[in-house]
């Protein structure tokens, strides 16, 4: 595959550049579904180029939309948990034209990915780029993320990575307030949408073994959900397409809660502990830092919200390196995001070499859309509009959920089935049975069947075995 070309900054490539990336990527694709070179790829390419001469641009089947959408993930460097990218759920939204229809279709990512904790892989792409002055954006770095409030004292209450733009809403002044998100679609200034509660699934964090733990009142969302990159595929750039998996460890209990410039709780840990915190060589951080994960890892476990330990992740990943050395000849790596923030020299990935290149399709950072905007209204005007706040019918909300549901039945249809079955006096078969139709669901249509009730007529059991 080829790296992605120069780009103008904010507006749309150049169609020779367009057509460039373009022909890699349609090469790639029918390779990939063992068509190169048929008679549907001279089509399809003849397509493009007449598409790109006319318009300087073109469409994205919804099939290559999908392909491009694994493949970008495939190729992120900076991912450890990418053994997983064939797996990723692509919902195409770019039919929706109005910041309403974003949120909308964000509602149903959430949602879909939560999953009640069984956190499933999940990307939405809106519109595509025209000339780079009616972008589609979320403004938001994450869908899900806590607000911060900047005190009179200069001091920051809540997330400091977060202190908000002021567009009128207002939070509860807590230090784990749920942010609105801010949408901006086709140009147009943004708006503001509150996330129903009932959507943002949320994690008390204590400990297994201090109960002062709770006390603190620290929590914290189950679906990291990145907004604020942008989706390159086969020319094409797409400055909202939301993706969304599941929590290693440290990306709470090393960095979120503890960072100096996060929630920074490391000090009040080490003190609850009874630890000297006078002196950094009595390595109490060190062991504060450990206690703090443990509790993560402990409170997402009890809660059902999927998540991995940074060891596992990085056996999964040497795993995946393996494969892709094997089926590609290359794996591209970022060895100082790839390798965990804690205990990192025990991890096998500590010692791996890693090749940093960049493949296409990819997830590109971009500037903040606060920082490029072109406001049509002054910006310190917009909570002032006379424009009503969008509210939801409990109508427009039974839909939401109906769409979601389809859209999963559809994809659970596509499976291949599987029957699991049980023969259980104590119920502990029945346990085993249900832990793995939860595995296998990940890929399978599981279900699970008790060996002397609905199975045994149609497989002809007669007795207990």
């Amino acid at each position: 595959m080829a790296t992605a070309g120069r780009k103008h900054k904010h507006g749309q490539r150049e169609p020779g550049q367009v057509l460039l990336l373009a022909r890699d990527f349609i090469d790639c694709f029918y390779t990939n579904i063992g068509r190169l070179g048929t008679a549907a790829h001279t089509e399809r390419w003849a397509a493009i180029e007449r598409e790109v001469q006319e318009k300087g641009t073109y469409e994205l089947t919804t099939t290559e939309l999908v392909y491009g959408a694994k493949q970008a993930w495939r190729n992120s460097q900076r991912c450890i948990g990418r053994i997983q990218w064939s797996r990723l759920q692509v919902f195409d939204a770019r039919a929706m034209t109005t910041t309403a229809g974003m949120f909308e279709a964000i509602c149903n990512h959430i949602k879909y990915s939560t999953n009640k904790g069984k956190i499933r892989a999940t990307i939405t792409v809106f519109p595509q780029r025209t000339d780079g002055k009616h972008d589609y954006r979320i403004w938001n770095h994450q869908l899900i993320g806590f607000a911060g409030y900047l005190q009179p004292d200069g001091s920051i209450l809540g997330d400091p990575l977060t202190v908000c733009l002021d567009l009128g809403w207002r939070g509860k002044g807590t230090a784990f307030d749920v942010l609105p998100l801010v949408l901006s679609a086709n140009g147009g200034d943004p708006e503001y949408f509150v996330i129903p509660e009932d959507l943002v699934l949320q994690v008390p964090i204590s400990h297994p073994q201090y109960e002062w733990f709770k006390e603190l009142g620290l929590r914290w969302y189950g679906l990291p959900a990145v907004s604020g990159m942008l989706f390159d595929c086969g020319g094409i750039e797409f400055p909202a397409a939301p993706f969304s998996g599941w929590y290693m460890v440290t990306e709470i209990g090393a960095r979120d809660l503890c960072d100096a410039h996060r929630y920074n709780i490391l000090p009040e840990v080490g003190r609850r502990m009874g630890l000297d915190t006078s002196t950094p060589s009595t390595l109490w951080k060190d062991r504060a830092l450990v206690e703090v994960n443990v509790a993560v890892l402990h409170s997402y476990q009890e809660s059902g919200v999927a998540m991995v330990d940074h060891h596992t992740a990085s056996e999964s990943f040497m795993k995946h390196l393996e494969h892709e050395m094997k089926n590609r000849g290359g794996c591209p790596g970022d060895w100082v995001w790839i390798v965990p923030p804690l205990s990192s020299s025990i991890t096998p990935v500590f010692h791996q070499e890693m090749a940093l290149y960049k493949l296409n399709p990819s997830f590109e950072y971009m500037d903040p859309a606060w920082k490029t905007h072109v406001w049509h209204q002054d910006r310190n005007d917009v909570h002032d509009s006379t424009k009503p706040r969008r509210k939801f019918t409990f109508r427009e909300i039974v839909r939401a959920v109906k769409f979601t549901s389809r859209l999963f039945n559809r994809a659970l249809h596509r499976r291949i089935k599987a029957t699991i079955i049980y023969a259980s006096e104590t119920g502990r078969s029945e346990r085993f049975a249900s832990m793995l139709a939860s595995l296998f669901s990940h890929a399978f249509n599981a279900h699970v069947s008790f060996l002397f009730g609905e199975i045994a007529p149609r497989v002809g059991f007669v007795r207990r075995l």
